[in-house]
């Protein structure tokens, strides 16, 4: 099989695939290193594909029924690292999913990530991960403050969210 039949492979299985697919997963698919298929994902991704890094691993970006109807806004959120599953859980549960987290770092400017999660176990996956690896949120960066970009159905589900971690206390919202 040559390289152009196996991206074409890869693609097949994200297409495909009910949950992420790691690099090393992949890999042993395809009998190749973990390097060959991060290669292959970056020069499908310059090719237009859609794919996605999340912690769990790359997914095919796919609209989903009523695409059409998909609502994105970032909101600025403020807590410490004991509520963050709190604050993930809120969005998930008012409907919404958590697309990326962005902090403004004072030397390298706006450094954004990946999240993608969409249900309590997703939160839970990034989690546990984060705990593995002890590693600490980018949040930890900025006393806490940071933006998520919110993806829902609506502005009406986008608002509801919004109004959620407003009760909560952890949407930060400057006074004057």
């Amino acid at each position: 099989m040559n390289a152009a039949e196996r991206r074409q492979k890869i693609e097949q299985l994200l297409y495909h695939a009910e949950k992420p697919l790691s690099a090393s997963t992949i890999a042993a698919a395809f009998t190749v290193s973990r390097q060959v298929i991060v290669g292959d994902i970056a020069i499908m991704r310059a090719g237009g594909l859609r794919i996605l890094a999340t912690p769990r691993g790359y997914i095919l970006e796919q609209p989903a029924e009523g695409a059409a109807a998909c609502f994105e806004r970032s909101l600025a959120c403020t807590h410490d690292q004991a509520h963050m599953a709190d604050e993930l859980y809120t969005v998930i549960d008012y409907g919404g999913a958590v697309i990326d987290v962005t902090v403004e770092h004072s030397v390298y400017g706006e450094i954004c990530a990946p999240l993608h999660l969409f249900s309590r176990f997703d939160i839970d996956e990034f989690r546990k991960k984060l705990e593995s690896s002890h590693a600490r949120p980018l949040s930890a960066l900025t006393d806490g403050l940071h933006l998520h970009r919110i993806r829902c159905a609506d502005e009406t589900v986008f608002e509801r969210i919004r109004n959620a971690l407003r009760e909560k206390g952890y949407l930060y919202e400057r006074e004057g």
